[in-house]
């Protein structure tokens, strides 16, 4: 290994080396090296090219620079950690339960997974799992029925992440509420087993703030606060176009005027609270494939281009329909 690793680390982390020269300077020439991991009782090596692979992986999801830089915030920590330890100087442990604050669709639990192995693979997590919980996983029926379902569950996550969404849920029942007990004995664990998992709670930004003020020891116990910005009208774009180049279906010039146009009134409509960002994207592309599917079924020989186009009448926006619309529809096509 070379000695220049501060160097290298610090180029990563300003973007002005790719990540597959960065590892190749720290750890060689090879390709296929690997990156030592110094905490005890953990896997030895970790295989550099799956890390790169679940780098891509998170390089092509569209927006979150935030969690982009965290990445490469952690993986810098890591590496002159190990290298302080080599040098026979103190290492910090590295703590990484973090809160995500966002509206829907912004990526949170996509996000999660990413991490949960992309810490598998620079040797933070040994598993490398996600466990996603919700208030009723966690809260009981009766005295000392909740502190043994979170411990269940917390046992679960141990070497991975434990994910609950809408997490300020377990605080709205008020003093008497089991919820507060599934609080104090997710503190309790995180001290307990801060080195076996990483605790995430994700919720809507008020909320989350207001949830972590119920427990005095919850705030110093997330030193990693993620912000997800709702998407702008051409990240949704991108979202939406990536979802139909995968299905190998395009939008016809027509309803590509359309969804952008909807999407920008979207955006600048009252209530943005509500907005579901790209989840709303992929409703509105999804129901676009079935309404394209019935629009096409009596046409015995639909051309390639025809199968793969989106036109203005596909895309339906707002709610999903009843179910007597969505029959209202398909007669409607039929005739």
């Amino acid at each position: 290994m070379r000695d220049n690793g501060p160097d290298v680390v610090d180029q990563f982390r300003k973007g002005e080396v790719a990540l597959n020269e960065a590892l190749k300077r720290l750890n060689g020439s090879s390709p296929t090296s690997t990156l030592r991991r110094e905490n005890k009782g953990q896997p030895a090596v970790v295989d550099t090219q799956r890390y790169q692979t679940i780098i891509k992986e998170l390089e092509g999801l569209i927006g979150l620079r935030q969690v982009k830089n965290l990445v490469k915030e952690i993986f810098a920590f890591i590496q002159i950690q190990q290298k302080r330890s080599v040098a026979k100087l103190a290492t910090e442990p590295i703590v990484l339960h973090m809160i995500f604050k966002g509206n829907p669709g912004t990526g949170k639990t996509t996000v999660a997974r990413i991490l949960a192995r992309l810490m598998r693979e620079l040797g933070v997590l040994s598993k490398g799992h996600l466990v996603e919980v919700e208030r009723a996983d966690l809260v009981g029926e009766y005295i000392g029925h909740t502190a043994q379902k979170t411990r269940e569950h917390v046992k679960k996550a141990l070497g991975g992440i434990m994910f609950i969404d809408e997490a300020y849920s377990l605080a709205r029942g008020g003093e008497k509420d089991f919820g507060k007990e599934a609080i104090d004995c997710l503190v309790k664990s995180m001290e307990d087993h801060k080195n076996d998992f990483i605790l995430i709670l994700a919720g809507y930004g008020l909320e989350m703030d207001q949830f972590l003020r119920t427990n005095p020891g919850l705030p110093s116990r997330f030193p990693i606060t993620v912000h997800f910005e709702d998407y702008s009208e051409h990240e949704l774009m991108q979202i939406a176009d990536t979802m139909l180049r995968q299905r190998e279906y395009r939008l016809s010039h027509e309803a590509n005027v359309k969804l952008r146009s909807f999407l920008r009134e979207s955006l600048q409509g009252v209530g943005r609270r509500n907005f579901s960002n790209a989840r709303m994207v992929r409703n509105i592309i999804e129901r676009g494939i079935r309404l394209h599917a019935v629009r096409l079924l009596d046409n015995e020989r639909p051309s390639r281009e025809e199968l793969m186009r989106i036109e203005p009448e596909d895309l339906v926006m707002g709610e999903e329909p009843k179910d007597e619309e969505l029959s209202r529809d398909w007669q409607n096509q039929r005739r």
